[in-house]
């Protein structure tokens, strides 16, 4: 069969490549993206979007059980685990859907199977009816990554589960472990406690969720002790004793090895690129452990092949491997876009409390050698957060005393991950604290503590 012949492959169709094809294809190249799985990708079938549809379950729990304080009455709340999976499932197969559908529309060729790049502008793809072998002269690769398994820790599907597992439960856990507390750890975690699990948390490293501003890891940790949850940090599970209704985790804190019984385990350890099998090494591109080493423009060093999202340099962001599918789109359209720049970049945590940070820690800051100046805002100082019932919680922002420049910002409370786009905005503009300062902030909202908190810093703070 004659080769097919387009601009621009895309391998990959999560929120990296499904994005990239659109962009490319807007911009008259004639576009395939080739997908072994799910349109859509992790992101939308088992990671961001399913994972915020249980968590909003878990929320409204949680709030049903405190309707007394809004002056409410809800008797006898329970919850139906299936059911809430259920919703989760429905959520993330109507998104799943609505990929495809843009790839109709935007006119982009899709090949369903598992690729290939056998040489310098080639793929071929085994799907369910023999092989295809397209060809182009520039190739986007965003085929993502999947759960890091440690040796002794793997997931078995029934006491051992990742996150997959995690979103579609055999049962529900009734004493919980989850190894590591990064965004997905502590997203399981409180999803899990909130529902009544008694969860114990395990980090390696000196603090939970250790990629955040240590002032607001300690809020983190001591709300989520409130909540019952066990934190045990500087911590690391040696190996797993599993039997058909309990493992056994041998936990060596301080420098001592204990047992604990659990009935569930989620290990959630970091992740490793989908980059194995594809013949990258053999086309001349460098990997760092998993990971292809690109450039700022995302370019591989070798001609034609761009490597974009999880695949590539962190952070392993949804919305980071999006924004360079169009930037690398852009580029081989001719155009000149700017490169996607990683403290330009959010995070969002979606625990309870919810948790969004942007740019330099203040401990980074310091480290890079600025002098700072930091600024700190609590919940309870903001009328709107003490009407919604949620007063626990601040926001912190750290600029350079010289400049003025924003260089971080970092929040802990009720819907923060729809309040740093605010910074995030503010910091591509390259907003001062003055320019902050003299934006009107309306009333009454949570963002008016963006403003106190940029006030806060130099010494102008209004409401403590």
């Amino acid at each position: 069969m004659a080769a097919q012949n387009f601009d621009v492959i895309v391998i990959g169709a999560g929120p990296g490549g499904y994005v990239a094809a659109i962009r490319a294809s807007q911009l008259g190249l004639k576009t395939a993206i080739v997908e072994r799985e799910h349109m859509g990708g992790i992101c939308l079938n088992w990671g961001c979007i399913p994972t915020k549809a249980m968590l909003r379950s878990s929320e409204v729990f949680h709030l049903m059980q405190r309707a007394k304080d809004f002056g409410l009455k809800a008797d006898n709340i329970s919850y139906d685990l299936d059911a809430v999976v259920k919703r989760s499932r429905g959520v993330a197969k109507q998104l799943n859907s609505g990929v495809g559908h843009l790839m109709k529309k935007n006119k982009v060729t899709v090949v369903m199977g598992e690729a290939t790049l056998p040489a310098k502008g080639r793929v071929t793809v085994k799907t369910d009816k023999g092989t295809e072998e397209l060809t182009a002269k520039n190739i986007i690769l965003a085929t993502g990554a999947r759960a890091r398994e440690l040796p002794g820790l793997e997931a078995d599907g029934k006491r051992v589960w990742t996150y997959k597992h995690a979103l579609v439960p055999p049962h529900m856990p009734k004493k919980l472990l989850v190894i590591g507390s990064g965004a997905i750890g502590i997203e399981f975690a409180s999803f899990y406690n909130t529902l009544g699990a008694d969860t114990t948390v395990v980090e390696v490293l000196d603090r939970i969720l250790p990629v955040e501003d240590a002032e607001i890891s300690a809020f983190a940790e001591k709300s989520f002790k409130k909540q019952g949850m066990k934190i045990m940090a500087k911590a690391m599970v040696k190996k797993l004793d599993r039997a058909a209704d309990k493992v056994t985790a041998h936990i060596e804190v301080g420098g001592k090895v204990e047992t604990h019984e659990f009935d569930t385990v989620i290990s959630a350890v970091g992740i490793v690129a989908n980059t194995e099998g594809l013949g990258l090494e053999a086309l001349g591109a460098k990997l760092d452990r998993s990971f292809v080493v690109t450039d700022d423009y995302c370019r591989s060093g070798v001609e034609g092949l761009y490597v974009i999202g999880d695949a590539t340099n962190g952070p392993w962001l949804a919305h980071k491997a999006s924004h360079e599918g169009v930037m690398v789109a852009e580029l081989i359209a001719g155009g000149h876009p700017h490169p996607v720049k990683p403290e330009q970049i959010a995070g969002c945590t979606y625990c309870h409390p919810q948790v969004a940070s942007v740019g330099l820690t203040e401990a980074k800051a310091k480290e890079r050698g600025f002098d700072v100046k930091v600024g700190r805002f609590p919940f309870i100082g903001n009328g709107k957060a003490i009407a919604l019932g949620e007063p626990e919680g601040m926001i912190k922002t750290v600029f350079d005393a010289k400049t003025g420049e924003l260089l971080g910002a970092h929040m802990i409370g009720a819907e923060v991950t729809e309040l740093i786009q605010g910074y995030v905005v503010g910091q591509k503009l390259e907003t001062t604290e003055q320019d902050l300062m003299e934006t009107v902030f309306p009333h009454p909202t949570l963002s008016e503590m963006m403003h106190e908190s940029v006030l806060d810093a130099y010494d102008r703070v209004i409401h403590i």
